[in-house]
């Protein structure tokens, strides 16, 4: 049965067309991995098919009484709140029922016997409703799934007005969850899950019986959990069925047939071209030599989709720092409480370092105690001489109201214009996106836009911050070889082993020192 049809889809950002006749189907039990590189329109795709945006042709059609839980890239928390109280909101009808049945009791006694017997039935009614929907079983269900995301750890009655991305990522994933929506969309959910939560998260969604759309640039995740692949590329969306690799698998021998079919069609069009030049203007041969050019008119003329621009990253060295860059002595990190044991690290020159744990252990906290932005509670960090430091930040600060143009510009204000535009595009980025402003580019293109900022600074000591949430494969391929020729000192928190291990000199497990441990 079909749950979601999308037909003829035609949709444009200002001058930049994102979609053109896109058709798409989500049939029940499908488990579709949504794939695509940085900036082709993933979420826009999903905006769409959620009523957020409209296209410019098409149309969306959902099958009658089916509900949409729909995780994004940009979703908000109501200021006030704890985690327990959104995580209640799942199910906020429950409640709303039980709160009903109470109204119903309490006026039992004013009633007479006709009216007694209708609010009789009436709370039978709810009463199954509530069991069916294992109403009584609520504090168990959040229990579970708040212990599973590793929310339990700052504790559900913490407010989430100032949580982290990734805490509040996980919080409005758990809330989602606990709905049990028919169809889950789920946008790039691993980003800030550590990884014994990216494994219970495999764990729901193999055993997840309804239908899921979900993005990721994670490709393990992607084939342990998916069934159908559509590949989001040149403003089409194609479908293929298998995981990812298969995927990979198909494409690549698509892309093989049709550049060979290419080759062999202009190799055919160079030749008529050429008997109609040479035989168009002799008697003899004119009609064979207009044969020929009807037939070059009429033919359908193959087109090789084009490249996308591959990012190109690299990092410009500074002067040798003296051989002991950072020197961490008994340091204890967190904010009003500790979050660690004391802890020692020394990272030598030219050490790359990642650092890794489960989510909420510190390590975002722990570089920002080593920058000097969040002092440690006790111990002492020393940075050694002639130490320059560049640093990616976990989120983009700041409104997004600059275009990338300006986002630039305003840090580097001695550059020309061309220097700018040079500077973006070397980092993946279109014309479109350059002129566009920062707020409107997917997660992927934002990361891209800081990163290029932090390639124009000379540093030996790089400070990465999760640099791969949100990068697509080719991204992540050139970010990984960067750091491999960068001759400063990196320490990096990163949660994709397939990224880090063939990089990284030290790998140290920050949960290792948790306060909590």
């Amino acid at each position: 049965m079909s749950i979601l049809n999308v037909e003829h889809l035609t949709s444009s950002f200002g001058d930049r067309e994102i979609f053109n006749d896109v058709s798409f189907r989500l049939l029940a039990g499908e488990h579709i991995g949504l794939i695509g590189a940085n900036g082709e329109g993933k979420s826009t795709f999903f905006n769409i098919i959620t009523g957020r945006l409209k296209p410019d042709e098409g149309t969306v059609e959902w099958a009658k009484n089916v509900k949409a839980g729909y995780l994004d890239q940009h979703s908000v928390l109501k200021p006030g709140m704890t985690i327990k109280d959104v995580l209640n909101d799942a199910f906020l009808p429950l409640f709303e029922m039980e709160e009903k049945m109470n109204e119903i009791c309490d006026k039992l006694g004013d009633m007479d016997e006709e009216s007694m017997n209708e609010a009789m039935e009436e709370l039978g009614v709810i009463q199954e409703l509530l069991t069916a929907h294992d109403f009584y079983n609520i504090d168990q269900m959040v229990d579970e799934v708040a212990g599973a995301l590793g929310l339990k750890e700052i504790g559900l009655d913490t407010d989430v007005t100032n949580l982290s991305g990734g805490w509040r990522t996980k919080v409005l994933l758990g809330k989602l969850l606990l709905e049990k929506p028919e169809i889950l969309l789920l946008d790039e959910p691993t980003n800030y899950l550590d990884v014994n939560h990216i494994e219970w998260l495999k764990r729901y969604l193999n055993n997840y019986e309804n239908a899921f759309i979900l993005i990721s640039h994670d490709i393990p995740f992607l084939n342990s959990v998916v069934n159908i692949i559509y590949n989001m590329e040149n403003k089409k969306l194609e479908r293929y069925v298998g995981d990812y690799d298969h995927f990979v698998e198909v494409h690549d021998m698509q892309k093989s047939q049709q550049l060979a079919a290419y080759n062999r069609q202009q190799q055919e069009i160079r030749e008529l071209k050429d008997f109609v030049a040479r035989n168009k203007a002799r008697v003899a041969t004119r009609n064979m030599a207009m044969s020929r050019q009807k037939k070059l008119d009429k033919m359908d003329v193959i087109e090789l989709a084009k490249e996308k621009i591959k990012p190109e990253f690299s990092f410009k060295d500074d002067r040798a720092s003296t051989r002991v860059v950072i020197d961490c002595e008994g340091i204890v990190i967190g904010y009003e409480k500790p979050l660690t044991n004391p802890m020692d690290l020394k990272v030598e020159r030219g050490e790359k370092v990642v650092l890794k744990g489960a989510n909420g252990i510190g390590k975002t906290t722990l570089l920002k105690s080593i920058l000097g932005i969040i002092p440690p509670l006790s111990g002492k960090v020393t940075i050694g001489d002639y130490v320059t430091i560049g640093y990616f930040e976990q989120e983009f600060s700041g409104d997004g109201n600059n275009s990338c143009i300006d986002e630039v510009w305003n840090e580097f204000p001695s550059y020309t214009q061309y220097e700018v535009r040079s500077a973006l595009a070397k980092c993946g980025l279109t014309t479109q996106h350059i002129e566009s402003m920062v707020k409107v580019l997917s997660g992927g293109e934002q990361a891209k836009v800081r990163l290029c900022k932090l390639m124009q600074r000379e540093s030996n000591l790089l400070i990465l911050d999760e640099p791969t949430n949100h990068l697509d494969k080719d991204a992540k391929e050139s970010l990984s070889d960067a750091i491999k020729s960068y001759k400063g000192t990196v320490i990096m928190v990163c949660h994709e082993p397939e990224f880090y291990e063939k990089l990284a000199d030290r790998v140290i497990d920050v949960s290792d020192y948790s306060y909590f441990a």
